[in-house]
């Protein structure tokens, strides 16, 4: 099997120690992929080339940075194929997952591409005379990119397209979950004109993940780091940022609330929570992870979502479309199995569901989830979902920011002057009226609160993330001094 390389000046060398890793396809067992292992001498190169290429970059005109992404577009669009066949064997994605990712991470693309004109300013008047006082946007320099993958196309997208629209040069590491999957995301942007050292990637073995991640933060030319993933990580990158001065953009983790209103549509509710919590296994930031319910509607509620849920069912992607896939490997088939057994003795009801054959789990409910199990505050991260009962709106409010997380939530309510009251109580960077808690657009301010993270990507948000505000004037007469 092929050994894909480090992306350094726009080709693909291996790792200095010559070494390689593979990644196992969690369903077959099988190698679905083979990776350069790099080291911190290839991260640090990986950077050097990154801040060589940074000052052209950032001189080239609008117009010729929006090209490029606007090309990637169609690019990434034509390798769609591809991209379902490396997200099945690395991660287990069902075809219609993989589709959805390269059509939005093409959005993304061309809303990016946008941005490349609306690095805009202001003048501000200003109290000395004769001074023109200007606020400029400029770029920041380099850009660290670390992207998860759950959602690798998307999400590798979004960790990229921002900082190039505005100037920006970017390190990316690729997650050593999907390296070929993100990999083929690089070999996109350049093909579609990225100049030499504008993006360089490289790809690592597990276990060279802090080594690597610390190289590059402290490299004099990093000036940003964005990183989507964990909570427990993103601390850990938070931290180094600090420590370095360097702004993070961190998307961090979730265990998002839909709260059900006593005048809600339980058909649509249903509908929503089943889309939200099972979409890609459950294995999304934004995934339903707590359906919290007034209980004078929990019965008829719980019903028909149980009625739903039964219906959706895990198999190996490689055998055919389906709703749900794989999990991503068996220590999360071991993890979310232990959550659901630990629930299970403290006296949840496991109501559907609650078996994993392997990495594959069909969906489950939980009811009768109270704050002593663990999965009433550890994010699961696969395809379950738990109900708390509330005893009334104000109850449901509570109940739904009783969590350290805060990234998204949804409320469902036929009243819509109330349940826009009650999003607008709820604790999080993201809240749909009506809607599922799993939905992105690419001009939308996407981010968290709390242990979700904090900044924005999306649209013209992310340019505040990735440029540098500097305050220029220019004297047209002469300045009086007092000596």
């Amino acid at each position: 099997m092929e050994v894909q390389g480090l992306f350094i000046d726009n080709e693909t060398v291996p790792a200095q120690s010559g070494k390689s890793f593979a990644r196992i396809n969690p369903v077959t067992g099988a190698v679905a992929s083979r990776a350069a292992a790099a080291g911190v001498a290839d991260a640090i190169a990986a950077a050097d080339a990154a801040g060589r290429a940074f000052p052209q970059w950032a001189e080239t005109p609008p117009a010729k940075r929006r090209a490029v992404l606007l090309a990637a577009a169609s690019g990434l669009e034509a390798e769609a194929d591809r991209f379902v066949t490396l997200m099945r064997e690395e991660i287990g994605a069902t075809e219609g997952w993989a589709r959805f990712n390269v059509s939005l991470a093409a959005e993304m693309l061309r809303e990016a591409a946008g941005l490349a004109t609306a690095m805009g300013g202001e003048v501000i008047p200003s109290n000395r005379a004769g001074s023109l006082a200007m606020a400029v946007r400029q770029p920041a320099g380099v850009v660290l990119a670390i992207a998860p993958w759950n959602a690798p196309v998307i999400l590798g997208v979004r960790a990229l397209a921002a900082p190039l629209a505005c100037g920006n040069s970017v390190v990316m590491k690729l997650s050593e979950t999907c390296p070929l999957t993100q990999g083929l995301i690089v070999k996109v942007l350049i093909a579609a004109g990225l100049p030499k050292g504008v993006l360089n990637a490289i790809s690592h073995a597990p276990d060279a993940a802090e080594g690597i991640v610390e190289a590059l933060i402290a490299h004099n030319a990093v000036r940003r780091v964005n990183f989507t993933g964990s909570t427990r990580v993103g601390r850990i990158i938070g931290a180094l940022a600090g420590r370095h001065l360097k702004p993070a953009l961190l998307e961090l983790g979730g265990k998002a609330p839909l709260v059900v209103l006593d005048d809600a549509d339980l058909d649509a509710a249903v509908s929503a929570i089943a889309f939200g919590a099972f979409l890609n296994q459950g294995q999304i930031c934004m995934s339903t992870e707590r359906v919290v319910v007034d209980e004078k509607i929990a019965d008829a509620l719980v019903k028909k979502l149980v009625a739903k849920a039964k219906t959706l069912k895990a198999i190996d992607p490689a055998t055919g479309p389906g709703p749900l896939g794989a999990l991503v490997g068996k220590s999360a088939a071991d993890r979310i199995a232990a959550l659901v057994e630990d629930a299970r003795q403290q006296g949840a009801r496991i109501l559907t569901g609650g078996t994993i054959s392997g990495v594959l789990m069909d969906a489950t409910v939980i009811d009768g989830v109270t704050p002593k199990m663990k999965v009433y505050g550890e994010e699961s991260f696969g395809p379950l979902v738990t109900i708390v009962r509330a005893a009334d709106t104000e109850d449901a409010i509570r109940i739904a920011n009783d969590t350290e997380y805060g990234l998204a939530a949804a409320v469902f309510g036929r009243d819509s002057a109330r349940a826009l009251g009650v999003a607008r109580r709820i604790q999080s960077g993201i809240c749909h009226v009506n809607g599922p808690t799993v939905h992105d657009e690419a001009q939308m301010p996407f981010g968290g609160v709390k242990a979700s993270g904090f900044g924005r990507f999306g649209g013209r948000f992310g340019i505040a993330e990735f440029t540098d505000l500097r305050w220029i004037t220019l004297q047209e007469r002469p300045i009086h001094y007092p000596f």
